[in-house]
């Protein structure tokens, strides 16, 4: 009872303290090649009521997703719960990847628009079907910051998305409710220096954040050249820039996408912070082979718990020398189970 009385003054002095606020917190993005202009003021932040939460029905969904893993290690124990409008494990996302001004990089990209989004809901209808205990829902991951091999104008082998394309992205997901995932290929940069520029974007409810070590190359190798590396700080420091965000926008939780298929590209995964404004899927990338996709899962995802787990799929390469592409059935019986699906 005393928690009780405690909580609902807590609650109510929160709330007089926001009535008493008068203040706003506004950014405006323009293109890429132009700055952008930021007008803040001290913005009140609401404290969120982590006991709307189910933690039972929680602890339910994230127990299913471990496919009754025998080892310790699924479901992850360290992990906090989520704040209110969470997405997993409530959904399970299956994305759409690439770039628009390259129809190599991904599906995103290579296919008319109308076209990938009818082949994008297709893709959850299925996914559906196979799992009816989990929603389903589609999502367009962009890479909004590309590795290049030439250095740049900033000599950092990377180049920013204008930001009009980032905007078309926004609308062509509005269109069928779906989420969107600003990926960063960081190049000679860093992670908090690319993350920085895409500030104005998550704010947004429904934009979202991918990065991937495979184009981080920290001794001046040429992106392309050799599979670059994650330290925990670098997942870290993605993980501080979102949840500052999710804190001063009073926004659900954020989804943060690390792609992974070697050792090296993530070092020192037990420093990696788990809160309850970001979620963290661990994204198993790479081509080849059922067995060599399933032996990079077991190695680098399921033997490296963080939080949550993803994998990726390739129309073309996972397809070729006689290969197959894995089925949503086939996906669905991993330990764990990947709540996210990525198709390139």
């Amino acid at each position: 009872m005393k928690t009780l009385i405690f909580a609902y003054l807590l609650r109510m002095f929160c709330l007089l303290f926001l009535l008493c606020s008068n203040s706003c917190n506004r950014v405006e993005a323009t293109d890429a090649q132009t700055e952008k202009k930021t007008s803040k003021t001290v913005q009140p932040v609401a404290e969120i009521d982590v006991s709307t939460i189910d933690t039972k029905d929680y602890n339910k969904r994230i127990l299913a997703l471990s496919n009754n893993d025998k080892s310790g290690r699924w479901p992850v124990k360290k992990a906090p719960y989520p704040l209110p409008g969470a997405i997993l494990p409530y959904n399970r996302i299956i994305a759409f990847y690439g770039n628009l001004y390259s129809k190599r990089m991904g599906i995103l990209g290579e296919l008319p628009k109308e076209e990938m989004l009818k082949k994008l809901k297709g893709e959850v209808v299925k996914w559906q079907a196979a799992d009816s205990t989990v929603k389903t829902i589609p999502a367009l991951h962009y890479i909004a910051i590309t590795a290049q091999g030439s250095p740049g104008k900033a000599h950092l082998h990377r180049m920013r998305m204008p930001f009009k394309q980032i905007d078309t992205i926004i609308n062509w997901a509005k269109s069928i409710n779906a989420l969107v995932f600003l990926d960063i290929q960081v190049g000679h940069s860093s992670v908090k220096e690319e993350a920085s520029t895409l500030e104005a974007y998550l704010k947004l409810p429904n934009v979202h954040l991918g990065i991937d070590p495979e184009f981080s190359l920290k001794n001046g190798e040429i992106p392309g050249t050799k599979i670059g590396t994650f330290t925990a700080d670098d997942i870290n420091d993605a993980v501080e820039i979102l949840a500052k965000i999710v804190r001063e926008n009073n926004l659900p939780p954020k989804v943060l996408i690390v792609h992974r298929f070697t050792q090296g590209m993530v070092t020192n995964y037990k420093k990696i912070k788990t809160v309850p404004e970001v979620q963290i899927v661990m994204d198993m990338d790479g081509f080849g082979s059922k067995v060599l996709k399933r032996s990079t899962y077991l190695r680098y995802i399921y033997k490296e718990p963080v939080q949550f787990t993803g994998f990726k799929l390739f129309y073309k390469n996972d397809n070729k020398n006689g290969w197959q592409m894995y089925t949503p059935d086939e996906l669905l019986k991993f330990t764990p189970q990947p709540i996210y699906i990525q198709y390139q």
